[in-house]
């Protein structure tokens, strides 16, 4: 049996919402064997996407959230490889303001495991940055995928539409906070952390009543 690993690579472009527009670097995940994997956030360039799975069958496109930035690479890359994209539906709405032609093949929903290489990653619903916000969590690996619910330094943004930080912060109380604490973080633009580096810190806003 192969054992399952998680590949990285960076992808640019730009994120826009409520009329503006930014650059921006996006983290992408992909976890599986020498066989098949999934892909973590289809951002920006589905060709290095697809050439970063090294021949691998991709089983799954799974969308931590809908912001464009996260999701503008995922109908090429579905199309070139035949795999499903794979949404919370609470982010509907912010899909089809980047893809309106196109819906997302399959649901995701909070408890939902999904198992790539022997190895299983379970949905965890973390509305705040968006409302069908989800991380997954990989505990054979040590891992979670945080999107932009959690990074480096505290909790993903909430100053925009569809957002809410006091939701962000009762989704990272409740379900982030209670994974082990050597769990690593693969955050969805810069750098990893781990769930004990960013407990302290967000503590601080839950002891603050946010």
């Amino acid at each position: 049996m192969t054992s399952t690993g998680i590949d990285h690579l960076v992808t640019s472009g730009t994120f826009s919402l409520d009329g503006g527009t930014w650059d921006v670097d996006n983290n992408v995940w992909i976890v599986g064997d020498t066989s098949e994997a999934i892909v973590i956030d289809a951002a920006h360039d589905a060709a290095a996407i697809q050439a970063a799975l090294n021949g691998r069958t991709l089983r799954a496109i799974v969308c931590t959230h809908a912001h464009n930035d996260h999701i503008d690479a995922a109908p090429a890359l579905a199309a070139a490889t035949g795999a499903p994209i794979l949404l919370h539906p609470d982010d509907l709405p912010l899909w089809k303001q980047t893809h309106p032609e196109r819906a997302p093949d399959g649901n995701l929903s909070d408890g939902q495991t999904l198992t790539i290489g022997g190895t299983t990653l379970t949905v965890l619903h973390t509305p705040g940055h968006a409302p069908g916000a989800i991380c997954l969590h990989a505990p054979e690996l040590r891992a979670l995928f945080s999107g932009d619910t959690l990074f480096a330094g505290g909790p993903g943004a909430t100053g925009r539409s569809y957002s809410h930080f006091g939701t962000i912060i009762e989704s990272i109380r409740d379900r982030l906070l209670a994974l082990p604490g050597d769990t690593v973080v693969h955050t969805g633009h810069g750098d990893t952390t781990t769930i004990a580096a960013e407990a302290p810190h967000l503590q601080e806003w839950i002891d603050r009543g946010f």
